[in-house]
């Protein structure tokens, strides 16, 4: 059986950040793997002060170069196979923050209607016919309103593809759907982190760490059903994330992004499965290790 692995993702860089290491586990192992990108992140706050004049606020070139940073970041993890949602005729435009003027400018992607976004997804997955989808939770991760359309496009068009009665191309039902999370567990021992904790010590930042327990997509663990071990691909994670220059600075194996935050990076990455059976081989906290078990001819 031919495996194939479709994300749905709202900005260039979130690929990266949430699952990496999945994607270069998975181009390594010969599985299709294909990356919708909602949005080219016109919107985003560029951290590097020489790029400074990209930002929508100045040139407003920032979207345009994005996708060199993500046709970079893809080739750093071997997927091949990146589009942008409704690409070539339409372009989706970041929304910006919730409650900012650009996030009610027609036009965006948080005030696009549901269906005609889905619909366009709908052909990507009747077209390479993924057994294994992964997006956001409801909240989008962390409430960010293209993320949250994302998920709500990517679970509507789910359902759209595998319905008969609609559009063209042949009904295509997805197998397994994730939402990518990260244990509360998880956290709690990245907190304790010395190197975390100095860093924090010496950048002096905005957000506590402590307050990263209280994100969304942090979940108590036994709400995790899948994690998945990349560790062998950190590295070209973290290159890929060295790709993305105008919205992470990098430090080692840190990187720090929006509002002064930090995060480790590992190849470690974790999963709440929403459709389809958990199935084994499982790990010491029960957990899945694979998120093609179960679908694997």
């Amino acid at each position: 059986m031919s495996l194939s692995l479709l994300l749905v993702h709202a900005h260039p860089d979130d690929e990266t950040i949430n699952n990496g290491a999945t994607m270069a586990a998975y181009v390594a192992q010969g599985v299709s793997v294909t990356l919708v990108t909602c949005t080219r992140g016109e919107e985003g706050e560029v951290l590097v002060p020489e790029l400074a004049h990209l930002a929508s606020s100045a040139d407003n070139t920032l979207g345009d170069y994005r996708i060199g940073e993500l046709d970079r970041a893809m080739a750093q993890l071997g997927v091949k196979d990146h589009i942008f949602l409704g690409a070539p005729d339409k372009k989706y435009r970041d929304s910006g923050m919730m409650g900012t003027s650009q996030n009610d400018a027609p036009g965006t992607f948080w005030k696009t209607d549901l269906d005609e976004a889905a619909s366009d997804l709908v052909k990507v997955i009747r077209e390479r016919k993924p057994q294994v989808l992964v997006t956001y939770d409801e909240f989008g991760g962390y409430g960010h309103p293209d993320h949250i359309k994302a998920h709500q496009v990517a679970m509507r068009a789910a359902e759209l593809a595998a319905d008969p009665s609609y559009g063209s191309g042949g009904a295509w039902e997805i197998s397994k759907i994730y939402w990518s999370a990260v244990p509360r567990s998880a956290v709690k021992n990245g907190l304790t982190s010395k190197k975390l904790y100095m860093k924090v010590l010496l950048r002096v930042f905005k957000y506590v760490p402590s307050k990263w327990i209280t994100m969304p997509f942090v979940k108590p663990d036994e709400l995790v059903t899948t994690e998945f071990d990349g560790n062998a691909y950190t590295a070209a994670k973290i290159a890929a994330l060295k790709e993305h220059k105008t919205q992470l600075v990098m430090d080692d194996s840190k990187f720090e992004f929006s509002k002064n935050l930090a995060l480790e990076i590992g190849g470690t990455e974790y999963y709440t499965l929403v459709k389809g059976e958990k199935a084994g081989v499982f790990n010491s906290q029960g957990r899945e290790t694979d998120l093609f078990a179960g679908v694997r001819g």
